[in-house]
């Protein structure tokens, strides 16, 4: 049965796409959910609205994948926080982010002293900002 729990969290554990799979139940378990994000970050697109909404859910989500982001309700893809977890775990994470904080000097700075290669995601106009390069390359 696909509601199963333990089922799906072996499921997940092995391939985080299981989720696609799984009932709607699953889909909204936390636990079920954080682990197959932890295999695969993209496998949050599977999960149930009310988790990729969730700000505590999806701050532990781009912890295990900073590629999770993409998946998350657009209200945190403009959140600080949640932006910086990503591109901490992963600097990919910032073409996902809102384009307010793609454009903002400061977010920028805090992102490429992570990880220099975030530089690539940032607006055009911070790309050719000699502060935020020398920045990005100090990494």
């Amino acid at each position: 049965r696909r509601a199963d729990r333990e089922v799906g969290l072996q499921a997940v554990a092995k391939n985080g796409y299981a989720l696609r799979y799984a009932d709607d139940v699953l889909r909204a378990d936390r636990e079920v959910v954080l682990q197959a994000v932890a295999k695969n970050g993209n496998a949050l697109q599977y999960a149930d609205d009310v988790l990729r909404a969730d700000r505590d859910f999806v701050l532990q989500a781009v912890a295990q994948s900073g590629n999770a982001l993409k998946y998350a309700a657009d209200v945190l893809r403009a959140d600080r926080e949640v932006v910086l977890q990503a591109v901490a775990q992963n600097c990919y994470a910032l073409n996902y982010a809102d384009d307010v904080l793609r454009a903002d000097r400061d977010f920028v700075l805090q992102a490429v002293a992570h990880d220099g290669d975030a530089l690539r995601f940032a607006a055009d106009v911070l790309r050719s900002d000699r502060e935020v390069v020398l920045q990005a390359v100090a990494q």
